[in-house]
């Protein structure tokens, strides 16, 4: 039996804010569905080489107030990343909190706009540790 990789949905709140979130990522939008009678909006995105490896945002025009506030039932989503420490500086360069910091060279955590918990890890072997990371605390959940 055969078995294939389509998509990770998470439902957002406000649509533009979680798209900005993902492309500071460096995903990019690759299919767009708004559906008019169901009043909803299913924004795909992806790395721009791995266009087969989407998250599916889906984003309910009127409001979801079964959202819950936090979405650690969830798990995450990990992303690999060529380099961990670019990726964390520009993250906070553009106001994301880096709630597990990479100390290890590996591996970090951050939370999306809507609470949604996403891990980075670095390509290959971990990079030697450096500051400011090393020296970083953990911030809220990961």
């Amino acid at each position: 039996m055969k078995i294939r990789y389509l998509h990770t949905m998470v439902r957002v709140l406000d649509l533009e804010k979680s798209k900005a979130f993902y492309e500071l990522l460096g995903l990019r939008e690759t299919r767009r569905v708004d559906n008019e009678q169901g009043r909803f909006t299913l924004l795909f995105m992806a790395p721009p080489d791995q266009p087969e490896c989407p998250i599916e945002l889906t984003w309910n025009w009127d409001g979801d107030p079964g959202l819950p506030s936090d979405s650690r039932h969830f798990g995450h989503i990990a992303y690999e990343v060529e380099d961990i420490y670019a990726m964390c500086r520009h993250l906070m360069d553009n106001g994301v909190t880096i709630n597990r910091p990479p100390r290890d060279g590996r591996m970090a955590f951050v939370r999306s706009p809507d609470n949604i918990s996403i891990e980075l890890l670095q390509m290959g072997g971990a990079l030697p540790p450096a500051e400011p990371w090393t020296s970083m605390p953990n911030v809220g959940h990961w």
